[in-house]
């Protein structure tokens, strides 16, 4: 069972949150490369780490996004208070801000599995069972990354989004559940690119405020469970 070690960033802007992910990242990278080569390591293990957050408010676009998918210009979003980041992730643009769960699973999927699609699914798995904790069913929609209400027809809405980048099987980037967040953020792009279904959120379904820190302890377990490992409090150190 591998360790998993759990860092609450708390509310943390999103470059910073990006520039740490990439130092863990690159950790591992090191000692792979070591490895490879036969050189001397100094740390001996590849570590693994799940970085919880939230972000102020901030589109970011993927990899493979397409800007004319951000529908209003720098002036309006300055207007707005948010920021934009073109990001090394998978996927299109989103918006991340306060109500909203963001994970960051930094993994050395060699020590797990070597299967992106599989790593998706799992990551999706774990907030499929959050959310049925609280009496939300959910699921996935053919072609399409996250986790989705009501998949199967017409009034398919996204709740939690997903976008990640590995390399040599170390990854980071990850998820943003909807808990309680301001969904008239999500008017001013074309969600993940997809232009004919909806965002939703938590508080939405429900109709009430929901308790961020209970979501939060029940989707680190969940993601014990599906990744079957244990957590461990972690601590930031030097990267």
């Amino acid at each position: 069972m591998n360790e998993v070690a759990f860092i609450d960033l708390g509310n943390i802007e999103y470059g910073t949150a990006w520039d740490l992910q990439e130092s863990y990242m690159k950790k591992g990278l090191d000692i792979k490369s070591a490895r490879f080569h036969n050189e001397p390591l100094g740390e001996q293990e590849i570590k693994h780490y799940l970085f919880v957050c939230q972000h102020p408010h901030v589109y970011t676009l993927g990899k493979s996004g397409f800007m004319e998918n951000l529908l209003i210009n720098d002036e309006r979003m300055k207007d707005l208070h948010v920021t934009f980041y073109k990001t090394n992730r998978g996927g299109d643009i989103t918006y991340h801000g306060p109500g909203q769960m963001v994970a960051y699973p930094v993994l050395d999927l060699e020590q797990y599995f070597t299967d992106l699609g599989r790593y998706m699914r799992s990551l999706e798995e774990a907030i499929i069972l959050t959310l049925k904790e609280y009496g939300i069913e959910s699921g996935r929609l053919k072609g399409s990354t996250g986790v989705w209400l009501d998949a199967d027809n017409a009034n398919a809405r996204k709740i939690c989004a997903m976008g990640v980048k590995s390399s040599r099987w170390m990854t980071i980037h990850g998820l943003a559940l909807n808990i309680n967040t301001d969904l008239q953020f999500f008017n001013y792009i074309v969600p993940c690119g997809i232009v004919d279904k909806g965002v939703t959120s938590m508080a939405k379904e429900l109709g009430k405020v929901i308790d961020e820190e209970e979501v939060k302890k029940i989707f680190v377990e969940k993601f014990a469970e599906v990744f079957e490992s244990e957590i461990l409090t972690g601590q930031i150190v030097a990267a």
